[in-house]
């Protein structure tokens, strides 16, 4: 009866891919910024040219989606604020967006490489469905 109660007080160990080191936490919150900045870029484009904005709502709503699984998996899931980029001049906000785009996904596949576990998986996932959107955008 004893050995039966404390089993079953005792946690599992901890999967040594999920633990989260300290480099890897401010990583991941770098991240969180380069994602809200993705997101208020999708928006400045949008404000500049509203049929790119009608155009790209549902690469925005990806990219927002994608934000919510970042502040999910950060701890804390806060982000120091990113730099915005000054908004895109109407003829050019397509292109413009393109950049930005694929500049978050080369920051996400970087970062993947120095996470491990379901981080890694999600900043790869990420990065890749960034990379996706850059070719439907060009």
């Amino acid at each position: 009866g004893l050995a039966l109660l404390s089993a079953g007080c005792t946690a599992p160990p901890v999967d040594e891919r999920e633990r989260v080191t300290d480099e890897q936490a401010d990583e991941l919150a770098a991240q969180l910024a380069v994602q809200e900045a993705l997101v208020e870029a999708f928006a400045a484009a949008g404000a500049a040219d509203p049929a790119l904005a009608a155009a790209v709502a549902e690469l925005a709503a990806q990219a927002g989606e994608q934000l919510d699984r970042l502040r999910e998996a950060a701890p804390g899931g806060t982000a120091s604020a990113a730099p915005s980029a000054p908004p895109p001049a109407p003829a050019e906000a397509q292109a413009w967006l393109r950049g930005q785009v694929a500049a978050a996904a080369g920051s996400h596949a970087t970062a993947c490489l120095e996470q491990s576990g379901a981080r890694a998986a999600l900043l790869g996932s990420i990065a890749a469905g960034l990379l996706g959107q850059d070719g439907r955008l060009a």
